[in-house]
């Protein structure tokens, strides 16, 4: 795998056991929810539902989904005609090719691998990306995050949104191999940091949060 390295925000140390990971899942289970470690369709859509709050649905926008796995995203914008040009982006080769391959319709240029040849969208969504820590060290992979939310903020126009596993999941349901974030930690760091306009959604459901940043 060509892991990029031009990316400030993804050492390779870091992202290539999680890039390796996820090729695994998309080896077993296809480009299908299992193959991004998500349990189903419906959980999958619910979270695409959150971080697409971000954005101003009511007329055409540009959209970088970093962090893109098989695309999924770019089938829910289409279901829904919701208008936009839609660049994904992933360091997983495996799953750039199964986008492609999901996706003729999509230019060569809208699907990559190479953080360097990521340009300034209007919205900027981050969907399970901070999840899957692996063995890697705690304060390793927290500063990898925000190093990651940095990353977003600088190629937003408008506004970006991530999502990320909550630190109040039952304890005894925790996995060893995941992170689990808190969530007004990363609140008070976007607020702080990118923007005056934060919003913390932590009501869906799910053990998790999303955060959305208007800028």
């Amino acid at each position: 795998m060509n892991t990029p390295v031009c990316d400030p925000a993804a050492p390779p140390d870091i992202v290539r056991p999680v890039a390796d990971y996820y090729a695994g899942r998309l080896r077993e289970h296809g480009p299908t929810p299992r193959g991004v470690d998500w349990n189903s369709t419906a959980a999958q859509e619910i979270r695409f539902e959150q971080v697409l709050r971000i954005c101003d649905l009511r007329s055409p926008f540009t959209l970088l989904d970093y962090g893109c796995g098989y695309a999924a995203l770019y089938d829910y914008l289409a279901a829904r005609n919701i208008a936009c040009r839609y660049v994904g982006y992933d360091i997983a080769d495996d799953m750039i090719a199964a986008a492609r391959q999901r996706h003729p319709d999509l230019p060569p240029e809208a699907l990559t691998t190479d953080a360097a040849a990521l340009r300034p969208c209007d919205y900027v969504v981050c969907s399970g990306l901070f999840n899957v820590r692996l063995a890697i060290d705690p304060a390793r992979w927290e500063a990898y995050v925000l190093a990651t939310i940095d990353r977003l903020a600088a190629l937003a126009l408008r506004g970006f949104a991530f999502n990320a596993l909550t630190r109040y999941s039952d304890p005894e349901k925790r996995r060893a191999d995941l992170h689990y974030s808190d969530p007004a930690a990363l609140f008070d760091y976007c607020q702080r940091r990118h923007a005056r306009n934060v919003a913390l959604l932590h009501d869906y459901d799910l053990y998790e949060f999303t955060i959305l940043v208007r800028k």
